[in-house]
């Protein structure tokens, strides 16, 4: 047995290079250092990070999974994917829908008491965050961190493992996630805003779960959807102003953008 021992240490290093060079690419992508439609020089980037290409050619293969990159034709590598606005904006949509149905099965078949004294444990964490004086980057991180706990807690909340297994997929679509597009600058005047609205919908989707109303539950969590779908649509119409991670990835679509632009006017403000 002494014989084999190292075994695993090797293993685990060539893991930990795969992995390494996954989170650097994927910065990169989201970063725009590698433009979309670009082709991905595997020699180049194996130089640029200082690992070699085996463990860069994995990543690359991880990174196609995740949707941020396409194969060639003809095995000929990789290249930056291109989307259309409409494809984010469906992503944000199908995310919704998963979740609003989530949170109707919460509420028909019930949520153990433990479960839902986190999420409301976590709301209250949030509450503190938006409430604090001195509003600003260090806060604005806080929420994403927690904002994202909450969606977690909430896909917990569904017993069905078929369910949980198809949220998660959805959220590992490009973008997707409960957090891809909450506002990424702190001082947008529309930023606060947007998060106060986010948080009494997170508290009204668990009042709903917990007096059992599914359908209330289920409305609740589409309509949340919505900010991320509004958020999306100033991204894109001031890349620079809100640099979301990966904008530069997205081509706008004429089809999404007009009709929020006509829409957006009369939404109320809180």
């Amino acid at each position: 047995m002494s014989i084999h021992a190292p075994a695993p240490a090797v293993v685990d290093e060539s893991l930990s290079q795969v992995v390494k060079a996954q989170l650097q690419l994927r910065e990169m992508l989201l970063a725009g250092e590698l433009p979309a439609g670009e082709r991905i020089a595997e020699v180049s980037i194996a130089e640029r990070l200082g690992i070699s290409r085996t463990p860069i050619r994995e990543a690359l293969m991880r990174l196609e999974q995740e949707g941020l990159l396409e194969s060639i034709a003809g095995g000929r590598g990789y290249k930056v994917r291109v989307f259309s606005e409409m494809d984010v904006a469906d992503a944000i949509e199908l995310r919704g829908t998963l979740e609003g149905l989530v949170a109707r099965l919460a509420a028909e078949r019930g949520v153990p008491d433990g479960l839902m004294e986190q999420a409301c444990i976590c709301l209250e964490l949030i509450d503190a965050v938006l409430e604090a004086p001195g509003w600003g980057e260090q806060a604005f991180s806080r929420y994403v961190e927690l904002n994202s706990q909450f969606h977690e807690l909430l896909a917990q909340m569904c017993t069905g493992s078929v369910m949980q297994k198809e949220l998660e997929r959805v959220k590992r679509l490009p973008f997707a996630s409960p957090s891809g597009f909450v506002l990424a600058r702190a001082e947008s005047p529309h930023a606060l805003r947007s998060l106060l609205l986010a948080q009494e919908q997170h508290w009204q989707v668990l009042d709903a779960i917990s007096r059992r109303e599914g359908a209330r539950a289920e409305a609740l969590m589409k309509e949340h959807s919505r900010i991320a779908q509004r958020n999306l649509h100033e991204a894109m119409q001031s890349p620079g102003v809100h640099p979301v991670p990966g904008v530069q990835l997205i081509r706008q679509s004429t089809s999404v953008s007009e009709p929020a632009r006509k829409t957006s006017p009369k939404v109320r403000k809180i």
